[in-house]
């Protein structure tokens, strides 16, 4: 992403809201577990392989400190994501709807047709709509630095293979009244070799007894200190982009 925008939309967190990190921190900088992680129903062998994904994908402590994190996702939407305040800008591509909001406080701003947006129920419905972008969103571009976020149970499955013929451990991964869909499951694939997540398998309903798609996950490359996957098969996020404040301020 060309760094004029970069450069906008830090002009625009000038006037931060002042919200808290959108991350909840584990008091261990080694470590990604959420305090209200669901540890209890949680496999200790799964919890393990979630670790051991989080240091293959580049750290914890190196995921915190990325500060500045843009993408496009699938053509449809782009992102600039400002992790440590919980900003974020947010361009459709499709439609003209322009939104720039906290994603903690779900305050923000919003220009429909390039107009910024006064009246109260308009600006409530496309915040939310902002921020149910965002959540799901991003998850497909962080899904690996998130496998015991808050809500979250992580079973061990066992081994298997992915579509493309890998051995892989996979982990069951649901939720408990978080998220905006939080009736969902995800079969994760993390690879023996590299302990990267290669494929997800997406159930609507966590008692579904078939997967509504399944999706690789490739091509890891570094951004920053961090590893992320942008190619899904047949559709591919683009542009993902990393920079400190140092970079986005030039």
């Amino acid at each position: 992403m060309k760094h004029l925008t970069i450069l906008t939309f830090s002009l625009m967190l000038s006037l931060s809201f002042g919200c808290k990190s959108s991350m909840t921190h584990s008091a261990s900088t080694e470590s990604l577990k959420a305090a209200d992680f669901n540890v209890a129903a949680s496999d200790q062998k799964a919890m393990d392989i979630a670790e051991a994904v989080v240091q293959a994908s580049g750290g914890a402590q190196q995921y915190r400190d990325t500060e500045y994190l843009s993408w496009n996702f699938f053509g449809s939407r782009k992102h600039i994501w400002h992790k440590p305040s919980g900003n974020v800008y947010i361009e459709a591509q499709k439609e003209p709807i322009k939104i720039k909001m906290n994603i903690n406080s779900k305050q923000g701003e919003v220009w429909l047709n390039g107009e910024q947006q006064v009246q109260q129920d308009t600006l409530s419905k496309y915040l939310q709509k902002g921020y149910e972008w965002w959540v799901n969103d991003s998850y497909w571009v962080v899904f690996p630095f998130k496998l015991q976020d808050s809500g979250v149970t992580l079973k061990y499955v066992g081994q298997g293979q992915t579509q493309l013929g890998a051995d892989a451990e996979i982990l069951s991964l649901t939720f408990s009244n978080v998220g905006v869909t939080p009736d969902n499951k995800y079969l994760v694939y993390v690879d023996q070799s590299t302990n990267l997540v290669t494929q997800w398998d997406f159930y609507a309903d966590a008692d579904d007894e078939a997967p509504r798609f399944q999706i690789p996950w490739l091509d890891y490359q570094e951004y920053g200190s961090i590893k992320l996957s942008g190619n899904r098969g047949q559709m591919t996020i683009s542009d993902i982009s990393i920079q400190d404040r140092a970079q986005v301020f030039q």
